[in-house]
C-alpha cells in the first residue's frame, strides 16, 4: 500500500467517524427520551421517580397546586372505602388490576380511566366521590405499568385502549341489572377511552366522558418538545422514539391516535378541557370534538389547568356530567 492510499483512507475514516459519532449520539438522545416517557419507573429509587413530577409543567398543572385540600380529602375518602379487587388478562398477557366500589340503589356504572403515570386514587378521586354519592357504582382501573397492574411500558393508549375495552366487557358480564355503563377518562386515560370507542363495546356502554385527552401520541410528543424543551423540529427524535417503541414496547406511535376511533364511534361523548392547560393543550379536545361523528358536547372551563376542571368549577362540571347521564341512561 503506497502513501497516497494511506492518506486517502485517513481522509475517509475521519468523516465516517464523525458521522458515526453523530448517529450514536442521536440514538442515545432517542433512547433517553424513550426511557423517560415510555418506560415504567416503579422499580426505581424514590428520588428518580420524583424527577418527572418535578418538571415545571407537571408540577404547575397538577391539582395539588392550588387544590391540595380537595385533592387530599377525596383521596383519603377513597382509601377508606371497602372495595372489591378485580383482575383481567390483557390481550398481550398482562395481569391488570382494578377496584370496584358499589353504591346503594345504583343507577349506572362508571369506569374510571386515569392519566399518564397516574393511580387509581389520584386526580379522579375528587369526581369518584361525587359519582358514588350520586348513585354510581365505580370501577377504578389501574392501567398497565401502574399500581398493581403488570407491565413495563406506557403506550399512550395504543394498548390501553384494548384494556379499557376489556374492562367494559368485564363489567358488562357481571352487570346483572343491565345498568348503563359510562367510560370516563382523564388525560391519557381520556385518550384511551376515545380510542376504545373504535372497537366493539358492550351494548350497555351508553357514552364516553373525556377530560383533557390528547389527540395523538405523536402530537403530544411534538407539543412537549416544543413548549417544554424549546425543540421545534424533532423528526429524527420522533423516528428514533418510534423505533424503540416498536422494538421494545411492541407498538408504533401511530397506534396511539384517536382519529379513526372518533370517525367510527357512534356513542355520545362529553368533552371537558381546561382553558389554561399547558400539559395537554386545549386544541387537542377541539380536534377530538371535530373528528367525532356521534352526538357530542365540548365544555371549556375558564382558568382551569390540566386535570383541574372539576376543581375550578365543580358546579358546572358536575351539572354537565349529570345532564349527560340523564340524557343517555
Amino acid at each position: 500500500m503506497d502513501c497516497g492510499e494511506i492518506v486517502m483512507k485517513k481522509k475517509l475514516i475521519k468523516p465516517f467517524a464523525i458521522l458515526l459519532a453523530v448517529f450514536l449520539g442521536s440514538l442515545e438522545v432517542g433512547w433517553r427520551f424513550f426511557n423517560m416517557v415510555v418506560c415504567c419507573k416503579r422499580g426505581e429509587h424514590k428520588k428518580e421517580r420524583k424527577k418527572w413530577f418535578e418538571l415545571s409543567h407537571i408540577r404547575e398543572n397538577h391539582p395539588r397546586n392550588g387544590y391540595a385540600r380537595e385533592y387530599n380529602e377525596s383521596k383519603a375518602w377513597c382509601l377508606e372505602q371497602k372495595m372489591q379487587n378485580c383482575y383481567i388478562k390483557s390481550i398481550d398477557g398482562l395481569k391488570l388490576h382494578a377496584l370496584y366500589l358499589p353504591t346503594e340503589y345504583a343507577k349506572r356504572i362508571v369506569i374510571l380511566s386515569h392519566g399518564y403515570r397516574g393511580s387509581r386514587f389520584g386526580t379522579l378521586s375528587f369526581m369518584a366521590k361525587y359519582l358514588h354519592e350520586h348513585q354510581c357504582d365505580v370501577l377504578f382501573i389501574e392501567h398497565r405499568c401502574c399500581g398493581d397492574s403488570e407491565g413495563k411500558y406506557i403506550t399512550f393508549g395504543a394498548k390501553e385502549q384494548w384494556d379499557v375495552q376489556q374492562w367494559a366487557v368485564y363489567v358488562s358480564e357481571r352487570n346483572k341489572e343491565k345498568l348503563p355503563i359510562y367510560l370516563y377518562g382523564q388525560s391519557m386515560g381520556a385518550a384511551a377511552v376515545l380510542m376504545a370507542a373504535g372497537h366493539t363495546l358492550p351494548a350497555e356502554v351508553k357514552g364516553l366522558i373525556a377530560d383533557c385527552g390528547f389527540q395523538s401520541m405523536e402530537g403530544q410528543m411534538r407539543d412537549m418538545a416544543a413548549n417544554w424543551f424549546h425543540l421545534h423540529h424533532i423528526p429524527l427524535l420522533l423516528m428514533e422514539l418510534d423505533w424503540f417503541c416498536s422494538l421494545l414496547a411492541g407498538f408504533h406511535m401511530k397506534d396511539a391516535d384517536t382519529a379513526e376511533a372518533m370517525k367510527k364511534n357512534t356513542r355520545p361523548v362529553l368533552f371537558f378541557h381546561g382553558e389554561k392547560d399547558t400539559y395537554v393543550y386545549p386544541n387537542n379536545s377541539f380536534q377530538n370534538y371535530m373528528l367525532c361523528r356521534a352526538e357530542k358536547e365540548l365544555v371549556i372551563i375558564p382558568g382551569a389547568r390540566h386535570l383541574c376542571s372539576a376543581y375550578v368549577d365543580p358546579e358546572l362540571y358536575q351539572r354537565k356530567m349529570m345532564e349527560f347521564f340523564e340524557k343517555y341512561d
